[in-house]
């Protein structure tokens, strides 16, 4: 009975392993060094993973951004950043930004600025973080399961204390460290 246990179980973990997106388990410098899946690096390994944001910003200065989806595994209903997502194994930054803005928001068209790369570090996972700034794009087209809903937020309204509990720490972070100015 042991042996068909445990036969069975390890048969269901290669099976969810399979199935599960794959990510590069990176550096800091952002080099490769291993591969990990999806549900391994939200585990609270903490494997260092790279993940791209995209911050769109109209001619006032307002900040797009989004209402992640009830359905999220982590921070659901919390407001973030326009278009985040993780970079897939063996893919190249610029193709995971481009592919995970035409995901989350329907955007195909859109030109973006490289604002810099840090490490985000929660209780449940590590991440390299490589941020963009868009000021031009197509229309925002929101028909997935990851958004329930987006819109230009103010400066004021972001930085309003009583606003802080409904966004995602990683967005605040990013905000003051790299959007304030």
């Amino acid at each position: 009975m042991f042996f068909l246990t445990f036969f069975v179980k390890n048969r269901l973990l290669a099976k969810a392993a399979r199935d599960d997106e794959w990510v590069p388990v990176v550096n800091e410098k952002g080099e490769v060094v291993g591969k990990a899946t999806r549900r391994s690096v939200h585990s609270g390994s903490m494997l260092l993973h790279p993940v791209v944001h995209l911050h769109i910003m109209n001619k006032q200065g307002d900040i797009y951004l989004q209402k992640r989806s009830m359905k999220k595994d982590l921070l659901p209903g919390k407001w973030d950043t326009a278009v985040g997502g993780h970079v897939g194994f063996g893919e190249k930054i610029e193709d995971a930004l481009k592919r995970e803005t035409q995901e989350e928001l329907g955007i195909t068209k859109f030109k973006a600025r490289f604002l810099g790369s840090y490490v985000w570090e929660s209780s449940r996972e590590r991440e390299l973080v490589f941020s963009f700034l868009c000021t031009a794009h197509d229309a925002i087209d929101i028909h997935n399961e990851e958004v329930d809903e987006g819109r230009f937020w103010s400066r004021k309204e972001i930085e309003d204390p009583a606003n802080a509990s409904i966004f995602t720490p990683n967005f605040l972070h990013e905000y003051q460290r790299l959007l304030k100015k």
